[in-house]
């Protein structure tokens, strides 16, 4: 079992893997939940299996990946216009932003390189799909597995069928194109996205959810469908005591704990 195998085994060891994302300000700047980089890595429960950040972010995240049982330091490679809805951008155009050795060196265990298709340039689409390729294929030389973010352009305008149309097409071509797994949206119909798709998925939680119970009831609906984890950042740091939502996410995500309950359990409440 090489290095790369060995990272996956261990982020997948408990069972389906729960992911927190903070690096929304590689893109937002400073959002709610997340202004100040140390408090926030402070309200990330360590029973999580892995931490989306920008590799520049590592610094200020204290003691949370050096622990015994730390999760996963998952570093984002690539810049993306596609997420910078504050702007308006509409192209969708990728570019280096971290060397795989960089991220390397700062503490990365698990790379994340994202992919935009169809964004109404055939140039376009293919540095896209260049960028993705050179960075995927420099991080399994160093040993680091990839997940790939399949995001469709202006993903807000597009209808329930054609997301799912979008994501559908997107993830086989993440796993054809090396990809180890795929972060990517939840879809009307989520099981023909697994059944395309040879290598693990996982569900980002997009928008915030109005209420914990809603958030618990998308990641359970998830698993059921056949996804093999979440990527919850907004609704898993944006809640008045994330602490505890995200150990009721792991009950729900790894132990099939009914959503109801885990609310019961982990006295969650709403935001005021």
């Amino acid at each position: 079992m090489n290095n790369r195998e060995m990272k996956l085994k261990k982020f997948f060891c408990t069972g389906p893997a729960v992911v927190v994302a903070c690096d929304h300000g590689e893109f937002d700047g400073p959002i709610p939940g997340m202004v100040d980089l140390k408090e926030t890595f402070l309200r990330i429960n360590p029973e999580v299996d892995g931490v989306l950040v920008s590799p520049g972010m590592l610094r200020f995240s204290g003691e949370l990946f050096t622990r015994k049982k730390a999760p996963l330091a998952i570093g984002r490679l690539n810049w993306n216009t596609v997420y910078c809805f504050q702007w308006q951008y509409h192209q969708a155009v990728s570019c280096f932003a971290f060397s795989p050795e960089e991220a390397l060196f700062a503490g990365v265990e698990m790379a994340l390189v994202s992919l935009t298709l169809k964004t109404g340039s055939e140039e376009r689409d293919a540095r896209n799909v260049a960028i993705f390729r050179e960075l995927t294929g420099k991080c399994h030389q160093l040993g680091l597995p990839v997940m790939g973010e399949y995001f469709p352009a202006e993903s807000e305008k597009l209808s329930p069928e054609e997301l799912h149309a979008r994501v559908k097409t997107g993830s086989r071509i993440l796993s054809e194109l090396g990809a180890d797994l795929v972060k990517t949206f939840f879809t009307v119909d989520f099981e023909e996205v697994v059944a395309g798709c040879p290598i693990p998925i996982l569900i980002l939680g997009s928008t915030k959810m109005p209420s914990p119970l809603q958030a618990l009831k998308l990641a359970a609906r998830a698993i059921s469908e056949g996804s093999r984890g979440v990527v919850f950042g907004r609704n898993a740091l944006q809640v008045p005591d994330s602490l505890s939502f995200q150990a009721a996410l792991v009950k729900v995500v790894k132990s099939c704990l009914a959503p109801e309950e885990a609310v019961k359990e982990f006295n969650l409440q709403d935001e005021p």
